[in-house]
């Protein structure tokens, strides 16, 4: 394998123009390969995997944290929230998670992905440290949303620079460990709120369960000054010989030197190829069609009412007959199957096909909500009605962890074209951060209006339309090359070749 591929770069203070670069001199192959650590390729790269997976850990702690927090801020002598203002506190970080998935992913395009990773580490520390000393419920709800700002951001671009420093082989197992880090941040959470609830009786606890969160931002601040920016980044800004040596580091020297040649390639494709606008959804309906599925897809995920387990569990579990501390314990088991159940998933994807893993999923948590309801207005609140309806969110959270969540994410990244695949996954994810936004924001709001078993009959309402949609309209997509599925889609969608 020879270098003439890549002989052709600037150096690092490059700008991102689409012209050629003009030739500079640059380190030979072999001094690359003297600059390599001299630690084994995969020792590298799981490091990369562990200190990156923090943003993943404190995505799913700052979710959960609110779970056990939110009923003692809402106390007369703390924030003294109303069921509207806790509705408020609980939804504005997903509201800022919506705007963040767009500008992270926009910032990590320009930035980088490492430089934007570190931003959002800070951005974590601050907002977290913001919310713990909140003194009313205007600057929690403000901290809040930027707080949600960084866990977007988290949301795109840790899964965007695992996906492109992972070899082809393992990039799957590898970016699927972001939601492992995910569920088990909520489990860290759910557990120490647990622990801090049942070890004190100050009121102020709330903000002990939540400064928890600062430790695995400077951990994740300090690894990433350590970790190399992802070696497709580089190569879009002409760093050629900084993307080599990356490569070097976290790949065996002839997976390095081929995995440039296909990058350089990609990358001038790239270059040539029309900038997508949302004039292509109008004037091609086949994509279209795509692009509306895929955001049915997002809904479908949010629409089971899966948040409201997440933010508001302990609130669900005090009233069907536990005590506070009882409920925040009594949680635990949510978490821990949210775990357990994303280890199943991923290994069932590899087992069985999408639309019938889709299909379970939402089956089964719309019977769980359907359930719950039933035994919320058939039993007197109590420790009978409490453990049932325990069993159930814990079900309820099988289905949805082991099925739908992992199932979405993998569609979302199968089903669009090339064309516009990056353009419609992050319209995609936006929408299903702001059908998130709604879900957090309604559910106190409901609850309050119509009560808990009304509430969770609507939801199961909203599980059965999901249902019509998936076994109508989701397509199978295991076991089909990308290239296969567009050429499909276009013949199914428009009876023509595509041609986009």
């Amino acid at each position: 394998m020879t270098s003439t591929s890549y002989q052709n770069s600037q150096g690092p203070n490059s700008d991102d123009s689409s012209d050629p670069a003009p030739p500079t001199t640059r380190p030979s192959i072999a001094a690359l390969k003297r600059r390599a650590s001299r630690r084994p390729p995969r020792v590298n790269l799981r490091l990369v995997t562990i200190i990156s997976t923090f943003g993943g850990l404190l995505f799913g702690y700052d979710t959960g944290v609110i779970n056990g927090a939110l009923p003692y801020m809402a106390e007369p002598d703390q924030l003294n929230l109303t069921p509207f203002t806790e509705s408020l506190v609980a939804s504005s970080l997903i509201f800022g998670a919506a705007m963040g998935a767009i500008a992270g992913g926009r910032l990590s395009d320009r930035q980088g992905r490492r430089r934007t990773i570190l931003l959002l580490a800070v951005i974590f520390f601050v907002a977290t440290l913001g919310c713990v000393f909140a003194p009313s419920t205007a600057v929690m709800v403000g901290f809040r949303f930027l707080l949600g700002l960084a866990v977007g951001g988290a949301s795109v671009t840790v899964p965007t620079y695992l996906a492109e420093m992972s070899p082809a082989a393992r990039r799957g197992r590898l970016v699927t460990q972001n939601e492992l880090m995910i569920v088990s941040g909520q489990l860290l959470a759910f557990t120490f709120n647990a622990i801090i609830a049942n070890l004190s009786d100050d009121h102020h606890i709330w903000r002990y369960m939540l400064v928890i969160a600062t430790l695995p931002a400077v951990v994740l601040w300090f690894g990433m000054l350590v970790m190399p920016e992802s070696p497709r980044w580089l190569a879009r800004h002409h760093r050629t010989a900084e993307m080599l040596q990356v490569l070097y580091d976290v790949r065996e020297p002839a997976d390095a030197e081929a995995e440039a040649e296909e990058i350089t390639q990609a990358v001038a494709e790239d270059r040539r190829s029309t900038k997508v606008t949302w004039r292509v959804l109008r004037d091609m309906p086949w994509i279209r069609r795509v692009f509306l599925l895929g955001c049915g897809i997002a809904i479908v995920q949010q629409i089971s009412g899966v948040n409201t387990i997440m933010y508001y569990g302990t609130q669900i579990l005090e009233e069907s007959g536990f005590d506070k501390q009882a409920a925040l314990t009594a949680n635990i088991a949510n978490g821990v199957i949210s775990v357990a159940a994303t280890f199943v998933g991923i290994w069932l994807l590899g087992k069985i096909g999408r639309r019938p893993m889709l299909t379970a999923g939402v089956a089964g948590t719309a019977v769980a909500l359907l359930l719950i309801g039933v035994v919320s207005m058939a039993l007197p609140p109590g420790l009978g009605r409490a453990c049932i309806v325990l069993s159930l969110t814990v079900t309820f959270l099988a289905f949805q962890q082991g099925a739908t969540s992992p199932v979405t994410w993998l569609m979302l990244s199968e089903i669009f074209p090339a064309k516009i695949r990056g353009f419609a996954f992050g319209a995609a994810g936006f929408l299903l951060w702001m059908v998130n936004f709604l879900v957090g924001f309604f559910f106190l709001q409901l609850v309050n209006w119509f009560g808990i078993s009304p509430t969770f009959f609507i939801f199961f309402a909203f599980g059965c339309a999901a249902l019509v949609f998936v076994r109508r309209c989701l397509p199978e997509t295991k076991g089909r090359t990308l290239e296969s599925l567009e050429h499909e889609f276009s013949q199914r969608y428009s009876g023509t070749a595509a041609t986009a």
